[in-house]
């Protein structure tokens, strides 16, 4: 039975992936382990109730961030109060847009950033309640160019 889950992402460099999750989202830092010389080994940081589980790159164990392996297939998506507002915010605090925030056919107002780590976030805020039927037809109008 599974009781909770973690995004756990690898980073290049840990203390600055927490500042800058502190910078764009608020984020607070439970604690840290580290090496001797100073790699994090195992990071947590708090997303207002949500942990974050992080390291860094242990190469010699096959440990790499999305930097180290050419990109990332994975997006995480934050539901905030205002998205353009904290889209905004990552910017300023290093992240790179991918897509400016739009109204979405699935009722929510969103956008995309990748962070100075390589990891891609999608930010949104819902706007509307849509239903399952309706979602779908819009889905398929989109898809069919309309």
């Amino acid at each position: 039975m599974v009781h909770e889950r973690f995004a756990y992402l690898c980073v290049d460099d840990g203390a600055r992936a927490i500042a800058f999750y502190a910078d764009a989202f608020g984020a607070v830092e439970k604690f840290r382990l580290t090496e001797p010389g100073g790699r994090i080994g195992h990071a947590e940081v708090d997303f207002n109730g949500m942990t974050l589980m992080l390291s860094e790159e242990f190469r010699e164990y096959g440990i790499r961030g999305p930097r180290a392996l050419g990109g990332t297939p994975v997006t995480i998506h934050l539901h905030v109060d205002d998205a353009d507002q904290i889209i905004r915010r990552a910017v300023a605090a290093g992240a790179t847009s991918e897509m400016a925030p739009q109204d979405q056919f699935y009722g929510e107002r969103s956008g995309n950033i990748r962070n100075p780590f390589g990891h891609r976030w999608q930010i949104g805020h819902s706007i509307e309640d849509v239903t399952l039927e309706e979602m779908q037809r819009r889905y398929t109008a989109m898809m069919k160019g309309g």
